[in-house]
């Protein structure tokens, strides 16, 4: 799969609708997107990725000890401009990094913000982070520099509101009496697929970086260390869900993921605003116009728990 349509991905269960009734246009209709934009889901699903993301870097970088980056390619990609962002994502597929997988964000150290800035000024700047091969000089000693990568992921829920949230786990027959809740329940988890855990973990080893799991809830948003997520999984704690993701160009495939109740994570963040939401368009060539929603402004703030953990990672460090 191309790697702009694997950062697209949506889950069925999260298509909320997609524009029908026009006539069925050839390869060439979106001008926008040659792989062809079919909903306006997956424009609201890049605007929600690249919000809480940027809600993330805020709310660290506003702590008075430490400032994150974006790391990876989704990242790293252009903000403001879907064309840009598929174009970032063509550059990447034909350097033959489009299988590259790098956690979203690096944290650091308030102190090193000179040097961490000028490490990413030779290397051309954060746009090019994802071109150049972590044993380049300079990338090692920017790795070297961080404390923690993140990997950050995301719902379209508020987290207090959501059925099941506070509620207690209970030995469940499914897990051979380990905590847990029933199938069916709808609460706040912390989620990673399956395709990417074998990859997190081989990032993970060969940089002797821990990598925590984010995961933004438009009111809050909780951790967990990927390593404490991989035991929970291989000890039969949380079991895998199959779901069916649909790219862009309308290709569905399943996959695995592991949902991890925020029990067993940490609070990471306290919504202080919510984001706005507001409406806006791409217009292909032939005049189709593809409305999404679009996710702006928004607060969050780091809890002290959140704070105590990335202290501990700096200390374990020096």
């Amino acid at each position: 799969m191309h790697p702009f349509e694997r950062a697209l991905n949506v889950c069925d269960a999260n298509i909320e609708f997609e524009l029908r009734g026009y006539t069925p246009v050839e390869w060439a209709t979106f001008w926008l997107n040659p792989r062809r934009l079919r909903g306006s889901d997956f424009l609201m699903r890049w605007s929600q990725g690249v919000w809480s993301e940027e809600r993330i870097i805020q709310a660290v970088n506003e702590t008075t000890e430490f400032f994150a980056i974006p790391y990876g390619p989704s990242g790293t990609a252009p903000d403001d401009d879907v064309r840009a962002f598929e174009l970032y994502f063509e550059r990447l597929e034909a350097a033959g990094l489009g299988k590259l997988k790098r956690p979203d964000l690096l944290i650091f150290r308030k102190p090193d913000h000179l040097v961490v800035s000028q490490t990413i000024a030779k290397l051309g700047g954060l746009g090019e982070l994802p071109f150049i091969k972590e044993s380049d000089r300079d990338m090692r000693l920017l790795l070297a520099k961080a404390i923690m990568a993140v990997e950050c992921e995301n719902s379209l829920w508020k987290g207090k509101l959501m059925p099941d949230f506070g509620a207690e786990l209970k030995p469940q027959k499914r897990l051979q009496g380990k905590a847990g809740l029933g199938k069916s329940a709808v609460l706040p988890t912390i989620i990673v697929k399956e395709e990417d855990r074998k990859p997190l973990q081989i990032w993970q080893d060969a940089n002797a970086l821990p990598i925590h799991i984010w995961h933004v809830f438009f009111d809050m948003a909780f951790g967990i260390a990927f390593e404490r997520m991989q035991t929970l999984i291989k000890e039969g704690y949380i079991l895998p869900t199959e779901q069916t993701f649909q790219a862009p160009n309308g290709a569905t495939t399943k996959k695995l993921l592991y949902k991890v109740y925020y029990h067993y994570g940490y609070p990471l963040g306290e919504a202080l605003e919510e984001p706005r939401l507001t409406a806006k368009q791409i217009t292909d060539k032939n005049g189709h116009i593809l409305p999404y929603v679009h996710f702006d402004g928004g607060k969050m703030t780091l809890t002290d728990h959140a704070q105590a953990i990335l202290r501990g990672l700096a200390d374990a460090k020096d």
